[in-house]
């Protein structure tokens, strides 16, 4: 069995961070593990605090990993400050990590911010560049371009000069309005939209970081980025449809599966 570690921050309501990304390696085929970097306290509604862990705690959690059940991918979440993206990167090429898929988790779906901005740089000089794929949504990308992104001719220009810029491929996220949840994949010379329609469930909590551990699950498991990218598309798009009415009111049963297309 192929396996997939995440590196992310914990969500106390399971619906993003590395909850969403346990059950979505799990659902995906592969065998799931993780590093914490930080706790958070946050529902669907919004972030209430988050408690990082020390940069030694998780190097040592890392440590653990990869000298013994080694990962076939990795994908990487939210860092909140400069010390953990250091230590992150630092690991990773100490055991010659593959794969690596980073979202560049800056701000919740919730508006609230998740990262300082001393932390913004040390993730673009010491991560991007160990990524296989960088997996920005439109706000995110603003701040890693400089430029205003208000259209798809806008998206294209935006992951070509983020590719060009870290030296790795993008996965720009068009859900916010922008390109009615097609999503943008520059990888060198390729350039290629994934059509999506946008789905009318209100449950978006955990979708970026639902959509990148797929792709690292599928990478794991030996495909190529584009169809990773495709099958990661096709898998979210489906658990959206299917899913559950989640939020403020709803019943134990619902917050149990918590999915938010995990499953």
């Amino acid at each position: 069995m192929k396996t997939a570690l995440t590196i992310a921050g914990s969500d106390s309501c399971g619906g993003a961070g590395i909850q969403a990304d346990i059950k979505t390696m799990t659902a995906n085929g592969v065998y799931a593990m993780s590093a914490v970097a930080a706790l958070t306290a946050q529902n669907t509604t919004g972030v209430q605090g988050i408690f990082n862990v020390s940069p030694e705690f998780l190097g040592l959690q890392l440590d653990c990993i990869f000298t013994d059940i080694y990962p076939d991918a990795v994908k990487i979440g939210m860092m909140s400050n400069a010390g953990l993206i250091d230590v992150t990167a630092r690991k990773l090429r100490e055991y010659g990590a593959r794969s690596i898929v980073t979202d560049p988790v800056m701000v919740a779906t919730s508006g609230a911010r998740l990262i300082d901005d001393s932390a913004v740089l040390t993730l673009t000089e010491k991560l991007f560049p160990l990524s296989r794929v960088i997996t920005p949504n439109i706000p995110e990308a603003r701040v890693l371009c400089g430029q205003e992104i208000k259209n798809e001719r806008d998206m294209e220009t935006a992951a070509r000069t983020i590719s060009e810029k870290y030296g790795c491929a993008v996965l720009l996220k068009g859900g916010h309005s922008v390109s009615d949840a097609s999503d943008l994949l520059v990888d060198g010379s390729l350039i290629q939209w994934f059509r999506g329609t946008r789905i009318d469930n209100p449950n978006t909590h955990g979708t970026g970081c639902t959509l990148s551990s797929a792709v690292a699950s599928n990478l794991a498991k030996g495909m190529e980025l584009r169809l990773a990218v495709e099958h990661a598309k096709r898998y979210i798009s489906g658990a959206l449809v299917a899913g559950l009415n989640l939020g403020q009111g709803a019943g134990p049963l619902n917050h149990a599966f918590d999915i938010r297309g995990e499953y």
